[in-house]
């Protein structure tokens, strides 16, 4: 396991301030850019919801491969890069590796697509 840890955004309180009440900066939008890139891809938005899932909320890499019809290999890098984008920690333990969701990034995530005082939906919206 390596012991360096990836910051999503900067520690800044602006970091989690909904995108609808102030506008990004340009490095937040860059280290934005990456976390929803990580998240846009289909086993990786599956592989978050599954680690998630998991009683105790950690996932051995052993019980993530059943689920997709890509190889081990594949598996690896898609965790890789959702790791890279801190949204999930690791810990290697003997063999196996474990996956748990990194709840401060999750949080983050939440709070800035948040749309502050929005009651209803807006005229026309479809919604």
């Amino acid at each position: 396991m390596s012991k360096q840890m990836l910051p999503v955004f900067p520690a800044a309180d602006g970091c989690c301030t909904p995108m609808a009440r102030e506008p990004l900066g340009e490095a937040d939008a860059a280290a934005l850019a990456r976390t929803f890139k990580a998240l846009a891809d289909p086993v990786r938005l599956r592989l978050l919801s599954l680690i998630a899932s998991f009683e105790g909320g950690q996932a051995c890499v052993c019980d993530l491969t059943g689920p997709f019809d890509v190889s081990q290999p594949t598996i690896s890098h898609h965790l890789k890069v959702l790791r890279e984008a801190g949204l999930v920690g690791s810990e290697r333990r003997g063999t196996w590796v474990y996956y748990w969701v990194v709840p401060a990034a999750m949080n983050r995530l939440a709070s800035l697509l948040q749309v502050p005082g929005q009651v209803s939906a807006p005229p026309g919206s479809g919604t």
